[in-house]
């Protein structure tokens, strides 16, 4: 039988009835052959005959189970119902079990299947995205955000690795190993933050890891980020992509200058700059002109977006997000918790499809504010989803006691010195252990720099 030559409102799609029939009769005759097509056909859907959606549905039903899957026991459970008895019931089964070419070609069968239910996805998807764009219901962003979402799943749903023997991981540990070992520099090498105990601490930024930077507002979550960013960028040469939903593009270059050229952050808002100021701005400038470092200010950015920017620049080293409440999943969700969620999830997807690490920023809420005596965040004081907590592989908390000191009119007996002292909380890491590392804050300069000591190599 060729291709059947159904048709719906989309016109013609795509379906091959044989290569349907022949998976579920490779299945009839050697039941074990389900293991092979399950890593191709997924659920029932993929199959475009109803009834063949029906007979594999059971027969995923009877292997959870632990009833055989042979005609005889699929005729007895499906007996009976008016979809199956109206397609030819017991006759049917008997026809695609006797009509299998040959059982050993499940996998080719269920790829030509799954082949074809993309191509109707796909369609469908297209026909859904020219009724979004001619109805214009929602704001421009919106429907392309949602085009580009439904292409998305639909390209991620073939994302399937299995399973692998340790034997062949341990090899590919051992050529990382090999590659880390190397003099020159390494693809596979965690890059450096730029905090020395940090770094140690948490092994620098791994690939694909999802990095939460949490703090309370104004304690310094961006400075922090842009300094790390600054330095991948300029000391590690690597490619830094850096995406802030909340400042603009002249904002954070005036950052990065007054943290490189250590020109107080007032004197550039303000243009009040002496000789001294300028001889150290200039050769700041140079340096950060030639760092691959890339800012985009779109406020509405959504993940999808980004990805697709991402691609465009074909090699990127760090992803950094400013910062994740701001966020819109592309989707209409009611439950920001919900969408929170979704978000996270996407986040840590695409660190592992881009394989690049991404530090997202995000709020804590006020519970750390409310308690008494220690102020510092905990896992818990995460805002508006346990998820954040859940999806990141490695969580920092950004701490400054001077900064409660002075939103207490400077009034408290801690030593002026302490003002400039802070702490990054290392509250979660799948790397290692768990503890706080010393940072000094300059604020003239907003930037974090390390308090650590020297070590030998």
């Amino acid at each position: 039988m060729a291709d059947a030559e159904y048709t719906t409102d989309f016109g013609t799609l795509p379906s091959n009835v044989m290569a349907e029939q022949s998976v579920l009769g490779a299945i009839l005759i050697e039941s074990t052959m389900l293991d092979e097509v399950l890593d191709y056909i997924k659920t029932p859907d993929y199959f475009y005959v109803s009834v063949h959606k029906l007979i594999y549905r059971e027969m995923l039903l009877m292997m959870n189970s632990g009833v055989p899957v042979d005609p005889v026991t699929i005729i007895d459970r499906l007996q009976g119902n008016p979809e199956f008895e109206n397609s030819g019931g017991k006759s049917y089964i008997i026809n695609i079990a006797d009509s299998c070419p040959a059982y050993s070609n499940a996998g080719q069968y269920a790829r030509i299947v799954a082949d074809k239910y993309k191509l109707r996805r796909l369609i469908t998807a297209s026909r859904a995205i020219i009724d979004d764009a001619t109805e214009a219901a929602d704001d421009t962003s919106i429907i392309l955000d949602a085009a580009e979402q439904r292409l998305f799943d639909i390209r991620s749903e073939d994302e399937t690795k299995g399973l692998e023997r340790v034997s062949s991981v341990i090899l590919q540990t051992f050529d990382r190993l090999d590659d880390l070992n190397m003099e020159k520099d390494s693809n596979s090498r965690a890059i450096p933050t730029g905090i020395g105990d940090l770094d140690r601490m948490i092994t620098g930024l791994n690939r694909s890891d999802l990095i939460i930077l949490a703090a309370r507002p104004g304690m310094g979550k961006t400075s922090f980020a842009l300094n790390i960013a600054r330095n991948v960028a300029c000391k590690s040469r690597k490619t830094v992509a850096f995406f802030s939903l909340e400042m603009s593009r002249e904002q954070l270059a005036s950052r990065l200058l007054s943290s490189e050229a250590l020109v107080s952050g007032t004197k550039l808002r303000t243009g009040k700059l002496d000789n001294d100021d300028w001889a150290r701005l200039i050769p700041a400038s140079d340096v950060l002109k030639n760092a691959e470092l890339y800012l985009d200010d779109t406020s509405t950015i959504t993940i999808t977006e980004m990805k697709a920017r991402l691609r465009r620049l074909k090699q990127v080293d760090l992803v950094v997000i400013d910062y994740l409440q701001l966020m819109a999943s592309g989707r209409r969700i009611d439950n920001r918790v919900q969408e929170i969620s979704a978000i996270t999830r996407n986040l840590k997807i695409m660190a592992k499809e881009l394989n690049v690490p991404i530090i997202t920023l995000s709020q804590l809420s006020r519970a750390s504010e409310q308690r008494t005596g220690d102020h510092r965040p905990q896992l818990s004081d995460l805002r508006d989803s346990g998820s954040i907590e859940q999806d990141a592989d490695i969580v920092l908390f950004l701490f400054r006691e001077g900064y409660y000191d002075r939103e207490n009119g400077g009034d408290s007996p801690t030593p002026q010195a302490d003002m400039n002292s802070g702490e990054c909380i290392v509250a979660k890491n799948r790397h290692g252990e768990t503890s706080t590392v010393k940072l000094h804050w300059q604020g003239e300069f907003m930037r974090f720099t390390g308090t650590e000591k020297k070590y030998d190599n």
